[in-house]
């Protein structure tokens, strides 16, 4: 068959992570056709995602297990596949962890990176959306943050390896007016998709505040850290913007579409624009569990700021893409995948869906 007629692929590299599963619950449910490449580090935990994903679409999710690191992986997942387009999630991506651990950040997420750009270029395949981060920006020099405020420098590792690829992809493009790029700058991701079953597994003590006021509730940690209480903010906490993880995935697919119009390189920040104080959070995930939750006020951490929430205005008009998930949403689809899996996806669903009284 010629190849041009064979059915074209979306290609998801890490698509059995927790952004990464959501969004291929989106493509699906919207009629890509897509192939998840992972490389199955948390082997039993990305093939039970997987698996629920498959539930949840009522579709099968076409798998090649391989590494981004690994030439010959990606030579032959394109060779078996007819792509005209990557998702790129594929990274590690602990803040904390990175500035422990760099040379591995760099590692898996740059040199992954420039591995999968050359084989894309090898196939021809020259349209990729890119999982950013808003840890590209550093410290704002403006708030809220839009795609034209400066970028670094960036505080840690992790985030200069975004930024990193971010730069690659702009001068991929400018060498080349066939290649197109969106590159994503999420702000602060949360929750899990409604049904319960698929959802955030964080891996030791979490660094983000939703997985640790999670942990808090469970039992596992005495207290949620709040680091400052004497911000210039509402109740001198810090401001976030919080993003439902659904959200982000229908914002990948509004991306995808973007490709089409053959854009060149172009960020999008995806966040909803609305600031959530730590206290806020706090209060709103005690009214979604019906439970107490222990704080302690500690010293600000070095380098912290008052507020960063996103101007996602951009992605609003050019994408078309708007979040419709508020807070109470985010709290409650986050305990009822924590009710219904407490151990994450180790262990087997505790609450069937006719029972969940969560919501």
């Amino acid at each position: 068959m010629d190849p041009s007629k064979r059915q074209k692929y979306v290609l998801v590299t890490g698509g059995a992570g927790y952004i990464g599963s959501h969004t291929v619950v989106e493509l699906l449910s919207a009629g890509y056709a897509i192939v998840v490449m992972d490389n199955m580090y948390l082997n039993d935990i990305n093939i039970e995602a997987l698996r629920r994903v498959e539930r949840l679409s009522g579709r099968p999710v076409q798998f090649f297990k391989g590494d981004v690191t690994c030439v010959s992986d990606l030579q032959r997942v394109f060779s078996l596949y007819n792509f005209w387009a990557v998702i790129h999630f594929a990274a590690i991506k602990a803040v904390g962890q990175s500035t422990r651990i760099p040379l591995d950040y760099y590692y898996n997420n740059v040199t992954g990176s420039l591995l999968l750009l050359r084989v894309m270029k090898e196939f021809n395949v020259k349209n990729i959306v890119f999982s950013s981060s808003a840890t590209v920006y550093g410290e704002p020099d403006k708030c809220p943050v839009d795609e034209t405020a400066r970028v670094g420098p960036v505080t840690n590792p992790y985030g200069r390896t975004k930024l990193f690829v971010e730069e690659m992809l702009r001068d991929l493009c400018a060498s080349d007016p066939d290649w197109n790029a969106c590159l994503l700058r999420y702000f602060n991701p949360v929750g899990a998709h409604p049904s319960g079953l698929i959802g955030e597994h964080p891996q030791g003590i979490p660094n983000n505040l939703m997985p640790y006021v999670i942990r808090v509730l469970q039992g596992r940690s005495p207290y949620v850290h709040i680091y400052g209480s004497d911000y210039d903010t509402v109740d001198g906490t810090g401001v976030r913007d919080y993003i439902h993880v659904c959200d982000l995935a229908t914002g990948h697919v509004a991306a995808l579409k973007k490709l089409d119009t053959k854009p060149g390189c172009v960020a999008y920040n995806l966040g909803t624009g609305v600031g959530l104080s730590v206290m806020e959070i706090v209060k709103t995930m005690e009214k979604a569990t019906q439970k107490k939750i222990p704080y302690k006020i500690e010293d600000r951490r070095p380098g912290d700021i008052a507020t960063c929430t996103a101007d996602a205005s951009l992605a609003n008009r050019e994408l078309g893409w708007y979040p419709t998930r508020g807070v109470e949403e985010m709290c409650e689809d986050m305990w009822r995948w924590t009710r219904k899996n407490p151990m994450g996806y180790d262990g087997e669903i505790l609450v069937s869906d006719e029972d969940d009284d969560s919501s």
